[in-house]
């Protein structure tokens, strides 16, 4: 990575580092992203780590919704 000043040393191939970066994809296409300070990095992979959490628990809840709505399908043909 480099950071654009032409007097610093990642502008002669000295990279910077190591640089935490955090990426977000926001939409299909459209991610943004942005560099975590050493010291927030325990905390933002925390925060990470409740994402997943709570992504797995939702695909969970759809796939109850989904089989609620098998069943629901099925009973209407047999009536």
């Amino acid at each position: 990575m480099t950071c654009g000043n032409p007097a610093c040393r990642c502008a002669r191939g000295e990279r910077h580092g190591p640089v935490w970066y955090l990426t977000v994809t926001l939409s299909p296409g459209h991610t943004t992203g942005v560099i975590v300070s050493p010291d927030q990095v325990k905390e933002v992979q925390s925060w990470i780590e409740n994402y997943h959490q709570v992504k797995e628990r939702l695909e969970k809840i759809s796939d109850i919704n989904r089989e609620l709505l098998r069943r629901q399908r099925k009973a209407k043909r047999k009536t």
